[in-house]
């Protein structure tokens, strides 16, 4: 299986009523399991700012940048560590804007385009759903 086979399986799988599932092929195996009570414990989110959330009615409207699988969004890479992008930054075409953290698998959204940031839809330490706008942007 590819990685972006095995995030879509796992987005899936998120999305789905089911509590586990183990999936075999060939000498490859995985398996998913979800909590059946509230875990004892969660994890610190990052301490890092988000940036103010914009009411519903003034976002803007454009191209996004998604999250490819369901994960935890960080906006930096470690909690004393400044965010990768603040609105109003300008990326090139795959640097990283932020992390999602899946199965604790940190993985890192690049830019698709050389882009300027227009805001970030995510608090950090919020869960993001497969396909859901993390951060809105203009192409360069």
């Amino acid at each position: 299986m590819t990685n972006q086979e095995i995030y879509e399986l796992m987005a899936h799988f998120g999305r789905s009523g089911l509590q586990g599932l183990k999936l075999s092929q060939g000498d490859f195996s995985i398996e998913l399991q979800k909590a059946v009570s509230a875990p004892a414990a969660v994890p610190a989110a990052p301490a890092v700012p988000a940036p103010p959330a914009a009411p519903e009615a003034a976002r803007k409207e454009g191209p996004a940048i998604t999250a490819p699988l369901v994960g935890t969004f960080y906006a930096a890479p470690a909690p004393e560590q400044p965010p990768f992008v603040a609105p109003g930054d300008r990326v090139e075409k795959g640097q990283t804007v932020c992390l999602l953290e899946a199965m604790k698998t940190m993985i890192e959204v690049p830019a698709p385009c050389a882009c300027v940031i227009d805001e970030v839809l995510k608090a950090n330490g919020e869960l993001a759903a497969f396909g859901e706008a993390l951060m809105r942007y203009t192409p360069c």
